[in-house]
């Protein structure tokens, strides 16, 4: 398996306009930043899995059912009777961007348990990739502490997104530090310029950077927006380097997914070689270009899932933007 995804599945109804007496539409699309970043890589043509639960109504159909026809390895996803599939709405702004609302108190995707892996997909993960959505509640936090154990005992790599969500943590005080908890177990980390300030505070890319290096990453992109994505390899056997990446302007019409959508992009690529962190400069700059587009792509669109393109329409969009 090139890449497996762990932590939170969930329907987000997305605003779509409004009624002729004015009362809000929502559209349902599948999400949950693990999924969308699993289903990214599969619709690019790589091998991905995805590990999560959901409730047993149709909500969780709907998501099975989706990742399936994307050709994501369904066969650690369990179901719960006892929580309801977690939802999310999703109000946008006239740039695009999103507030949340979220139906999860505490919802079926916190109902993972370390008895609901499956230890033989574990095993044969190249990359597994985890969210902070998970750090939450119990027991997906055990789980999810576990599957991070069992794949870098088989020689596998984590991924790590922090992916804040404030009203996910209720206020709580330990949140921050939760966050950076699984920094000292992941080899590549990805992280918006919003969540490197409210980990490290008021600091630049350079010395976030540094930062998180010294947790033991070994590859970080910090992604800006669209002013493009900081980048930095240290302590792997890539080629040491940093630097930032620009981004071509596309009409934005929902950024829901945009990060998990470059996750995916970016761990597809770095899969495509028997050691994905070996790299040079030039070949890393590539890869992120190629994540770049996309996000770039995924954003043009309304949803996450829906949005992600097929490796063609990004091998397009790269060749005529970059």
């Amino acid at each position: 398996m090139n890449v497996t995804a762990l932590g939170e599945i969930l329907i987000d109804f997305t605003f779509a306009g409004k009624t002729a007496d004015g009362k809000n539409i929502y559209e349902e699309n599948p999400g949950g930043a693990p999924a969308n970043c699993a289903c990214a890589v599969a619709k690019l043509g790589g091998k991905a899995a995805f590990v999560g639960m959901t409730g047993c109504d149709s909500f969780g159909e709907d998501l099975k059912n989706t990742l399936k026809d994307l050709n994501v390895d369904v066969r650690g996803m369990c179901t719960t009777d006892t929580q309801h599939t977690t939802l999310a709405f999703v109000s946008l702004d006239a740039n695009g961007e999103r507030n949340f609302s979220f139906c999860r108190n505490p919802g079926a995707d916190t109902q993972l348990s370390v008895e609901d892996l499956d230890m033989s997909l574990l095993q044969e993960t190249k990359i597994l990739h985890v969210g902070s959505l998970s750090l939450t509640d119990e027991p997906a936090k055990s789980a999810t502490l576990k599957a991070i154990e069992v794949v870098k005992k088989s020689g596998g790599l984590i991924s790590y997104d922090p992916n804040w969500r404030a009203n996910l943590w209720k206020g709580r005080i330990d949140a921050m530090t939760e966050l950076k908890s699984l920094l000292k177990y992941a080899d590549i980390v990805k992280v918006s310029d919003e969540e490197l300030n409210l980990l490290f505070g008021d600091v630049t890319c350079e010395e976030g950077a540094a930062k998180i290096h010294s947790e033991g990453v070994k590859l970080l992109m910090i992604t800006l927006g669209p002013k493009g994505v900081f980048y930095s390899s240290k302590g792997g056997q890539g080629e040491e380097c940093s630097g930032t990446i620009g981004v071509p302007k596309v009409k934005v019409a929902d950024t829901t997914g945009a990060g998990d959508s470059f996750n995916g992009g970016l761990l597809f690529r770095l899969t495509r070689r028997e050691n994905p962190l070996k790299f040079s400069k030039d070949e890393l700059i590539a890869d992120i270009n190629f994540a770049n587009s996309v996000a770039s792509l995924c954003v043009t669109k309304r949803g996450a899932i829906p949005a992600l393109p097929t490796l063609a329409e990004t091998e397009k969009f790269l060749k005529e933007n970059y």
